[in-house]
């Protein structure tokens, strides 16, 4: 049995640091790097992608919506074709600094609200999946299991990789709880690991309401944001590997 470990990095931009990721990214197999557009600059991609590089890890785009004072966390009336063009265009930002360093740009996952509403709606999923195929039909789509976001990317004929949370819940039909939820968030370490090795071994989560539902798991992730992202990672990773678990970059 094996898993991916993801982190969402990068998200430092201009004065403003933000996140471990020193720290992190030699715990993790796969870094998905922000792309400039709800957080990020060139100067934290360039030296993010330098120290997934150093750890062997997968290097992942992290497109959002343009939004930097919402941290890409909040809907916007995007067309299907306004999406498309913003996620084409934080791969080709992201690759620039891949190619300078003769490193492969490994897979996607869309950040925030852009991942949110890829979930729910067909037609914004789909777009984001033609995009990615379209740059590059070779990389791996990170999308939330069992929704729109994994289904449309099968579609459009791309590799997949079911993504599970170890710090969010889950409703009944599979989705996130949404953050404006008080209870939205996991911040307590052994509550994450048993959601976590349910998940990888079960293929089981239980939701908010304590209903049990399938998910498959493929990749796990971590906020790079989060209070307690270095614990979790780091007894996550024991925990896994206790159990015979070999963790593995997504494709690799």
């Amino acid at each position: 049995m094996q898993i991916d470990l993801n982190c969402d990095l990068g998200e430092a931009f201009g004065n403003y640091s933000f996140g471990g990721d020193t720290d992190i990214i030699p715990l993790i197999t796969s870094a998905n790097i922000a792309c400039g557009f709800h957080a990020g600059d060139q100067h934290v991609m360039n030296e993010t992608i330098k120290l997934a590089k150093a750890n062997h890890i997968g290097i992942g785009a992290h497109p959002g919506l343009p939004d930097l004072q919402g941290f890409g966390r909040r809907n916007m009336d995007l067309t299907p074709d306004e999406v498309y063009d913003v996620v084409v265009y934080q791969l080709g930002a992201l690759n620039g600094f891949c190619k300078i360093h003769d490193v492969q740009l490994n897979h996607v996952k869309p950040h925030g609200a852009l991942y949110q509403m890829g979930a729910r709606n067909k037609e914004i999923a789909n777009a984001i999946a033609q995009a990615v195929y379209d740059f590059d039909k070779t990389l791996i789509y990170v999308g939330l299991s069992n929704t729109l976001l994994i289904s449309e990317a099968q579609a459009v004929g791309l590799k997949t990789a079911s993504e599970v949370f170890a710090d969010r819940r889950y409703e009944d039909d599979g989705q996130l709880v949404s953050r404006k939820d008080n209870d939205a968030l996991i911040t307590d370490t052994e509550e994450a690991i048993n959601q976590v090795l349910r998940m990888v071994t079960e293929q089981k989560v239980i939701t908010k309401n304590k209903n049990e539902i399938d998910i498959q798991a493929d990749t796990i992730c971590v906020h790079g944001d989060g209070a307690h992202a270095l614990e979790f990672v780091s007894q996550i990773r024991e925990r896994l590997t206790k159990e015979g678990i070999s963790i593995t970059k997504i494709g690799g």
